[in-house]
Formats: C-alpha cells, sequence, structure tokens
C-alpha cells in the first residue's frame, strides 16, 4: 500500500484541447550529415560515445518528470521493439482505429520521446493523448506485444492507462504542493520543505543540482524527516570513489533545526553508470588533455555524486577552446524544479559550423567595447571580462527534456564570475525548427517582414542574449575571509543613492538566493540586453547587416519580442496564478515594460479575425524604438542587474512579480486576451535526432524521416535491448511509493 497515496479530486471542467498535440505538428530533421561527415574517424568515434553516454543518461529525466513517465516510456518501446510501425497500424485499423486515431497515437508517441515523459518541456502541461482511451487500450491489446507477453503489457497499460488521461487540477501541469506535480519532491513535500531542504543544503555545503528530496512522517511519530538522494553510480553502502571526500563527508543521519536529514547517494545509479562507462570509453578518442581531463572529472563526478567534481570538468571544458567536437554532460538546467534549484539532466554533441562561429567570434572580440553601453554603472559590471568561446554548432545529439537555440555554460556562479564560460548558438535547430508557418497577431506589412527577417533578427538576439546577456553583470559577494569583492565605499545603489547594504554570503549562489525567481529573471535579464543592444551598428555589420536591412533586422526583433510577450499568455496558469516557462514569463514581462513606457509605442487591439473570431493586432512603433523602447529597457535592466548584483530578492520578486501580474483589471485586459491567445496557438515543432552505431568496427550516421515514424523509429533504434527498459522498470518501482 503507499506510503503517500493520492487523493482523488472531483473532475472539473477542462479545456482538453489545451493538453493534445494535433496530428499536424510540425516535425523536423536536425540535419547533421555533412558536419558529421567532415570529422575524422576518430573525433566520430568521441562524439559517438559521448552521445551513448548523453542518451543514457536523458532516460533519467523520464523519472524526473512525473511518477508515470517512466511507465509510458516502457509502454511504448515494447510496443514499437515488438512491429514496425506500418504493421502496428493494420492491428489498429483492424481494430477499430481510424487513420486520424493512428495519427493522433503516433504524435502522442513522438511528444513522450520529445519530451522525455507526458509534460511539454516548454510550459511544463501536461499532454495527453488525443484519441479515446477505449481505442487506445484497444490499440495495446491488438499489437505483437501484447500477443507475445499480455500479462506484462496489460500490467503496464493498468499502471498508466488512467492517469496517462487524468487532468485532475494537480495533474494538469508541473509544479511543487497543491500546484501541480513533481518527482524532485516526494508527493507531501510543498515550498516550506523545500526551503528548509535548501537552507539545510547551504549550512552543509550540499549543492542541490544532482539531488531529489523524500520526505517521510512516521504514523507513530508524526515527525517529518527527509531523505536528500545525490544521483551517482556508487550507492551509498558502495565502495568510495578516490576524490569524492566531498560526498562521503556529508553522507548519513543529520540533526538539523529539530528535524533529521539523511544524505544517499546512489539515485539512478546503473543510469549514471553507464553515462560513467561511456565516458571512459570516449576518453581514449579525446583529441587534447583538456578533454582527457575533463571527462575524467564528469566520470568521477557521476560515480560518486560530486559536483565539484563537475565543477572542474567544467573547468577544463572552458579550457578547451574551438574543438571540432563541442559537448556537455550532466544535471544543468533548473527550469523544471519547482523550486528553481535542482538540475535536469542533459548532454549534447555537436560539430562546429566555422562560418557562422566566424561570426560569434568577431562578436566576442567586440565585447569590450559593448559592455559599456550597457545601462548599469561599471562597478556592477564583472572586474574583467574573459573572453568566452562562442561557436554555432550543429547538433548531432540532444538528449533530454527539449533542445533550446543557444546556451550559456556552466551555471556555476564562481566559475563565471571568476574563471568564464562558453555560448553555443545551435545552427541546425534554428534553421529546422525556428520558422512559423503561420504568423498570428501582426498586420499583413509586419508579417511579411516578421517572415523575412526573423531567422537572421533571432541569431543577433541569440548571439547578444548568451553573450553579453548571460555574460555580463557581477555578484557583490562577502568572502570567507571577510573581505567583500567591491568597494562598499565607492559602489552606491542606483535606486536608493546609498550605500550597498545587501549581498551573497560566502556559501550562497545566485540560485539558492533566487530559488523559483531566478531563472525567468535571469531569462528577462539577458532577452532585455538583447533587445537594448541589437541597434548598434557594430552589432548588426558583424552580422552582415546595414543600411535599410539593418533597420529591419533590428525592428523585427524588437517586434518578435512584443509578440513573444503575448504568445507568453499561453504558458500562464489562471488557477494557480503562476508561470510555467521562464523565458515567456520573461517576455512578457518585457511587454508590460514597453507598454508601461507609453507613447503609443506598443498598441494592442481587439480585432475579428479573417475567420469571424475573435483576434489581437499588436503594433510596434519603430520611429519610437530609441526615444521610447531604448530608455524604458534601460533603466528596468539597470533595477534587474542591481538587484541581482545586491543579492536583493525582496526587492527583485516584488518588482517582477508586479510586471508578471495577469489580470483585467486595466487594459488591454492580458486575463480576457489569454483566451483568444490560446485559440490561436500553435504546436511547438518536434526533432528527429541521428543516431550513430558501430557495425563490424565501422561507425556510422544513421538519420530518419522528419515524420512521427521517423522519430518513433529513431529511439527504437537507440535503445534496443531490454537491459534499459528493466533499469527503468526498477526505477519506477522504487519511486512509486513516494507518489
Amino acid at each position: 500500500m503507499p506510503l503517500f497515496g493520492r487523493k482523488k479530486l472531483p473532475r472539473m471542467s477542462v479545456d482538453v484541447s489545451q493538453y493534445v498535440l494535433p496530428n499536424d505538428t510540425g516535425i523536423c530533421l536536425l540535419d547533421c550529415k555533412l558536419a558529421f561527415n567532415n570529422l575524422t574517424d576518430k573525433e566520430k568515434r568521441y562524439a559517438h560515445y559521448i552521445s551513448q553516454a548523453a542518451w543514457h543518461g536523458g532516460l533519467i529525466v523520464l523519472v524526473q518528470t512525473s511518477p508515470e513517465s517512466p511507465g509510458i516510456y516502457l509502454l511504448l518501446q515494447k510496443l514499437f521493439r515488438a512491429q514496425p510501425v506500418a504493421s502496428l497500424q493494420e492491428k489498429a485499423t483492424a481494430c477499430g482505429l481510424t487513420e486520424e486515431d493512428f495519427k493522433a497515437f503516433l504524435i502522442y508517441a513522438a511528444a513522450i520521446y520529445s519530451n522525455m515523459g507526458n509534460y511539454k518541456s516548454f510550459g511544463d502541461t501536461k499532454i495527453i493523448p488525443n484519441f479515446p482511451k477505449e481505442k487506445f487500450q484497444s490499440l495495446v491489446k491488438a499489437s505483437a506485444a501484447y500477443a507475445s507477453d499480455s500479462a506484462g503489457i496489460q500490467k503496464l497499460w493498468d499502471s498508466v492507462g488512467e492517469v496517462m488521461y487524468s487532468l485532475e487540477k494537480k495533474l494538469q501541469q508541473l509544479g511543487l504542493g497543491g500546484n501541480g506535480i513533481t518527482t524532485y519532491f516526494s508527493g507531501n513535500c510543498d515550498i516550506p520543505d523545500a526551503k528548509l531542504a535548501q537552507t539545510f543544503m547551504d549550512d552543509k555545503e550540499i549543492s542541490p543540482y544532482n539531488t531529489r528530496l523524500f520526505k517521510t512522517c512516521p504514523a507513530d511519530t508524526g515527525k517529518p524527516s527527509y531523505e536528500i538522494r545525490l544521483a551517482s553510480g556508487v550507492n551509498t553502502a558502495g565502495k568510495d570513489i578516490e576524490g569524492g571526500e566531498d560526498v562521503t563527508k556529508v553522507l548519513g543521519d543529520h540533526e538539523f533545526q529539530g528535524t533529521t536529514f539523511k544524505v544517499t547517494r546512489g539515485d539512478y545509479s546503473k543510469l549514471m553508470k553507464m553515462v560513467a562507462e561511456n565516458l571512459q570509453k570516449a576518453q581514449e578518442y579525446a583529441a587534447n588533455e583538456n578533454q582527457v581531463n575533463m571527462l575524467g572529472n564528469y566520470i568521477k563526478s557521476f560515480q560518486c555524486g560530486s559536483i565539484p567534481a563537475h565543477k572542474n570538468g567544467s573547468r577544463y571544458w572552458i579550457r578547451d577552446t574551438t574543438p571540432i567536437v563541442e559537448t556537455y554532460i550532466g544535471f544543468i538546467e533548473s527550469y523544471r524544479d519547482p523550486f528553481g534549484v535542482r538540475g535536469e539532466f542533459e548532454g549534447f554533441v555537436a560539430m562546429v559550423n566555422k562560418e557562422m562561429s566566424t561570426k560569434f567570434g568577431a562578436l566576442v572580440a567586440k565585447a569590450t567595447d559593448l559592455l559599456p553601453l550597457l545601462p548599469w554603472p561599471a562597478d556592477y559590471e564583472k572586474d574583467k571580462f574573459l573572453r568566452p568561446d562562442f561557436t554555432s554548432l550543429d547538433v548531432l545529439t540532444f538528449a533530454g527534456s527539449g533542445i533550446p537555440a543557444g546556451i550559456n555554460i556552466p551555471n556555476y556562479d564562481d566559475i563565471r564570475q571568476d574563471e568564464g564560460f562558453k555560448n553555443v548558438s545551435l545552427g541546425n535547430v534554428l534553421s529546422a525548427g525556428y520558422k512559423d508557418t503561420k504568423i498570428t497577431f501582426l498586420s499583413e506589412s509586419d508579417a511579411e517582414l516578421f517572415k523575412k527577417w526573423k531567422l537572421p533578427s533571432f541569431e543577433v538576439q541569440v548571439g547578444l542574449h548568451e553573450l553579453l546577456g548571460h555574460g555580463s553583470g557581477k555578484l557583490f559577494i562577502k568572502k570567507e575571509d571577510g573581505k567583500l569583492n567591491f568597494d562598499p565605499k565607492k559602489v552606491k545603489h542606483t535606486e536608493t543613492g546609498g550605500e550597498i547594504t545587501s549581498w551573497y554570503g560566502a556559501k550562497e549562489t545566485w540560485d539558492s538566493k533566487f530559488c523559483e525567481l531566478a531563472s525567468t529573471y535571469e531569462e528577462c535579464r539577458a532577452e532585455c540586453v538583447g533587445i537594448y543592444l541589437c541597434g548598434s551598428e557594430d552589432v548588426l555589420r558583424i552580422f552582415g547587416h546595414e543600411g535599410d536591412t539593418a533597420s529591419d533586422v533590428m525592428y523585427v526583433n524588437w517586434l518578435n519580442m512584443v509578440r513573444a510577450g503575448l504568445l507568453g499568455l499561453e504558458f500562464y496558469s489562471p488557477q494557480t496564478k503562476t508561470w510555467r516557462q521562464a523565458h515567456m514569463q520573461g517576455r512578457y514581462v518585457i511587454l508590460r515594460v514597453l507598454l508601461e513606457a507609453g507613447g503609443d509605442l506598443v498598441t494592442i487591439k481587439r480585432t475579428t479575425g479573417e475567420d469571424g473570431k475573435p483576434d489581437i493586432l499588436i503594433s510596434l512603433d519603430r520611429s519610437k524604438i530609441q526615444s521610447v523602447g531604448v530608455p524604458a529597457i534601460g533603466k528596468f535592466l539597470t533595477k534587474l542587474q542591481v538587484y541581482k548584483s545586491t543579492a536583493d530578492y525582496t526587492a527583485g520578486k516584488k518588482m517582477y512579480d508586479c510586471y508578471s501580474a495577469v489580470n483585467d483589471d486595466s487594459d488591454p485586459q492580458f486575463l480576457s486576451l489569454r483566451d483568444v491567445v490560446l485559440s490561436r496557438k500553435q504546436p511547438r515543432k518536434m526533432f528527429v535526432q541521428c543516431n550513430t552505431e558501430i557495425k563490424d568496427g565501422t561507425l556510422s550516421l544513421k538519420d530518419y524521416e522528419a515524420s512521427p515514424a521517423g522519430l518513433v523509429q529513431s529511439f527504437v533504434d537507440r535503445f534496443q535491448g531490454t537491459t534499459t527498459d528493466d533499469i527503468l522498470q526498477e526505477l519506477w518501482d522504487k519511486d512509486r511509493v513516494y507518489f
């Protein structure tokens, strides 16, 4: 009997259309054949084994997403592994599914694989099948998998069939406590538990990146206790690993503020071992000592659960400049932890696109001239700009819940501030996935410009966002020796004019201080930097834009931002008054700032579309961008940076929450506009990725058709045996008692 039963809630009226993906959802191939074929055999093998590590680690995301995600994935893998898609469709037709039903089934399967679970990686809402449950069950029973193992497949269906379709309020989105479902915490945890655990981990200097939190309340005492699980190949009782002393010293029971905390390791242990084993194989094909040392530290981190070891690996990664094959792997982004501090596993492997990388390199070279143009005083900027590597990459492998357009990593504040970072732009992701099939909410003339210049303007925005957005700004810190890393007699607070009275403690980080606010606040800051600087003639010239073309690119970048702010309403949940996507919340905040600037810089009008249904027209006066828009963003951006620099969570949250509010208290009544945005939303595209394989000693690349069936087949080929099935089943069984 489960320790923590999930209470059934009364069924409420729900707009099911917001939780299904239409059958015409776009699917793109991440084409990397030319870049891969240009690699040497040694480079290909290096890429292959790190890809294997990334894909096996990526399965961890299923366990990090929802209680049922591993089971749904297992069901799909068994169905598709047992027979080809075409054969399964024949069986589906024979048992009463229409062609549209089967398309819906394939789209659902593709979505599970693409998001590594049944919640959207971009938006965090649940994904349910777009055809009746009874027909899904019929398909399962008609399958070859069911014919060969009826008891096993029936057990899987019984475990996931009901919850797969359930839209009970708590299950509609990811969140903590009453705001949604999460597996970063046991089902009985809420925000106070997360805060207490964070205080404990700060005190013990335990990074939360590779952890989960489980709470138990014994019936005899009623006193809660907590288990903090660290991801590692070695379990708590396992043989220690040299260099893992930072982990072993905190393992075991601790009394803290009258509560017992138990620190264990071994979460996802068998998958973590597979990651480490493949990285060991990749080491044999490393191009230099930096790569050897980088992988060595990653292996140590994944074996013993040490984040300091991963940080050391990241230091070598930063030093490995302009590699032919670029990679990164680990528990990286904290977007989907409701508390904002735990990392989701991801890993990528990509090849350098030399033409676009040249442009980004020129932007890096110009960075020291551009940084002084930012609106905050020089004292709020890093003491020294550490020139990062900035490359455009063609992705071979990106394992995790979703694929971004650009990345600025590592996310460790101390390394970023004192040692450096890298920027990457994912070129084949941009070219394949960021083309609108239908452009909503713009006038005909704006839509034409938008269609022509969206991709070039987005390349500029990505460059500025990653390099000078995430790469700028100083954190004020009081070090362990009591010294401040700024001059308190010289530096003044831009908003009060007084002295600086707050800063980060030696054990505090940006994430631990700003927690659930950190991701969206930082994305908003980086987006502001992008539009603030995109009018620079020097910047636009680097990307090949001059004269009227440059003006159009700058205008479309701003237009894209205000339109994205409106589209962001899709990712707001009125029931819980929470945002489900960090970037889109940030873009909505920027839209609010620009509307507040006045002068009719941005106007939003309700209209009627050609289809006779409610529509929206959003307009941007390009003649006022420099005179009204840039000063407004500059003023707001300064506040964002100052509150971040001074660790002033209270002031930062108050301001950010104000701009994040969605209501009908004043025009343009965003809460009502949200209904129109939802009625005209378009599904996010999914990506089919290639596989690498070694047969008879020869390594080759295998690509797939850009279709749901192609995406499905790529996963069948990727995990051909049942080893990973058995591991996921074991992890799923172990965790189910907590949800």
